[in-house]
């Protein structure tokens, strides 16, 4: 086991109230492991609320960077903190619906005003008016201390858990892959 995921293990369940507390860690790597555990519950819980389709519990639990970016799992131009209104705020909310969700840690990072989360995230959710199905996917979080306030930074998600061809990549990278086969 690595010693990243041991001190993060050895952090126990900290409460959420550390996020959002206006002090640093506390010394030494007891304050980062603590502060990343409760990032890591507030990761999960936050997009918990987001695949059931409740915008404002996801709001509330991950508060964004004003200069935030998503680069989201179907691709496409990144999306800014700045173009998020409250109108697009509630189409997110409408895009998810009866969702269940699963977060795996793969490895954490964090220093007194950054923490990275590497993750695989499963869930089984109505998403963009489709049936429910589930969904798999590889998540970086970066999270910004600003103010005493951890603040979510950063997102990028892709569907490329199961490992692809060079092929298919390089088709991907292209922009023209094919569809893929079905069965």
């Amino acid at each position: 086991m690595s010693h990243s995921r041991r001190s993060l293990l050895a952090a126990g369940t900290a409460g959420l109230a550390s996020c959002a507390s206006t002090s640093a860690p506390g010394p030494g790597d007891a304050g980062i492991s603590r502060t990343v555990a409760a990032l890591v519950q507030r990761s999960e819980a936050s997009n918990a609320a987001l695949v059931r389709g409740d915008i404002e519990g996801y709001r509330a639990m991950a508060p964004h960077a004003d200069d935030y970016t998503l680069m989201s799992p179907f691709g496409g131009t990144p999306t800014h903190g700045a173009d998020m209104t409250e109108e697009s705020w509630a189409a997110v909310g409408r895009f998810f619906r009866n969702g269940t969700f699963e977060q795996q840690v793969v490895q954490t990072y964090g220093s007194a005003d950054m923490v990275v989360l590497a993750t695989r995230e499963r869930c089984h959710a109505e998403v963009g008016g489709l049936p429910a199905q589930d969904w798999l996917l590889r998540v970086t979080l970066v999270y910004r201390r600003e103010g005493g306030q951890w603040l979510l930074a950063h997102r990028h998600a892709d569907p490329l858990v199961t490992q692809i061809s060079l092929a298919r990549a390089a088709a991907l990278a292209a922009g023209d892959a094919p569809a893929m086969p079905r069965g």
